[in-house]
């Protein structure tokens, strides 16, 4: 008869962790610990994703020059000096001066224009983002979570605004206002841009609304507000956040597109698609009046797109 030996702690745990998880014995590890959250589980992605920290880095600077832009020069962005600084070419010898980027053809700073100009520009992208979230977000969720002739109602909605070509309506509504000022812009691009998070927050309910724990919520007689608002948007909000993330860098960009066709913002707002569209008249005697406000527009964008993809990739379980 075999002779009986005493079980260790350390097999007991190990069958134990077996039998809980499905896992054979000889392959299952120690209890593992709590369970990360997909938020906390994200954030520990970003850490180490070097796309991540060099678009936030850009978009904290950014952020950062449009609040305090005194910070960072102490010229004025309308003061112009004909005489002196017609077209003046940019002098690298003394780094963040008023000519470090040279003068444009009323011989103002480009320095201090560029510096000024991030406000309006990044107001515009911000603001135009927060709208379509709040529209798109309330539009999609109770479509997708009460179904029937309000999904169809809010869906062709959807269907209708979606089929508006996005700069050729905008373009026709800012004609209309005889003075278009940043909030004239960032309403204008809202009221055509909202349909693709509307989509995203559908589809994302759809999906949602069937789960355990909003059943439960049903079954206890939670209202429809209150499960709409701590059970389904929460977890809801992932794919809404990536798609706004990466769609601001757009908002900006169409900004500066509607201000180099002369019906976006004009002077005196300072911003880069008012100076793209001022420098183009001087692109073979000054290039640099053009390229300037074109790069700072390009690296903003960059940088948005850059850190929307760093967030997709953290938030969706399929792209790690």
């Amino acid at each position: 008869m075999p002779e009986k030996t005493a079980e260790t702690p350390a097999t007991t745990d190990t069958i134990t962790v077996a039998a809980a998880t499905g896992v054979p014995a000889t392959e299952a590890g120690p209890a593992p610990g709590k369970p990360r959250s997909l938020w906390s589980d994200a954030w520990h992605d970003l850490r180490t994703n070097p796309l991540f920290l060099v678009s936030a880095v850009l978009i904290l600077l950014l952020l950062t020059v449009s609040a305090w832009p005194s910070l960072f020069t102490s010229a004025s962005p309308r003061d112009a000096d004909l005489v002196n600084h017609y077209l003046s070419p940019p002098n690298w010898s003394h780094f963040f001066s008023p000519d470090w980027f040279g003068y444009d053809g009323q011989g103002r700073s480009i320095y201090a224009r560029v510096i000024y100009g991030a406000r309006a520009s990044i107001l515009v992208g911000v603001g135009v983002t927060a709208l379509v979230t709040v529209l798109g977000t309330l539009i999609g969720m109770m479509a997708g979570y009460f179904g029937g002739w309000i999904d169809t109602m809010l869906s062709r909605l959807t269907d209708i605004f979606f089929g508006i070509p996005f700069l050729l309506g905008t373009l026709v509504i800012l004609t209309s206002f005889e003075k278009r000022e940043v909030w004239v812009v960032i309403l204008a691009l809202a009221f055509l841009g909202w349909t693709q998070i509307a989509r995203v927050a559908r589809g994302s309910v759809i999906t949602i609304k069937h789960a355990d724990y909003v059943v439960a919520a049903k079954a206890l007689g939670s209202s429809t507000w209150r499960i709409m608002m701590r059970h389904i948007l929460p977890n809801a909000v992932a794919p809404i956040i990536v798609v706004a993330t990466i769609a601001l860098g757009g908002y900006i960009a169409a900004e500066a597109t509607l201000s180099f066709l002369g019906v976006g913002l004009a002077e005196p707002t300072v911003s880069w698609g008012v100076d793209v569209s001022s420098g183009r008249e001087q692109l073979r005697n000054a290039p640099h009046v053009l390229i300037v406000p074109s790069v700072m527009v390009s690296i903003t964008v960059l940088s948005f797109l850059m850190f929307g993809d760093a967030v997709r990739n953290a938030l969706d379980p399929k792209l790690r």
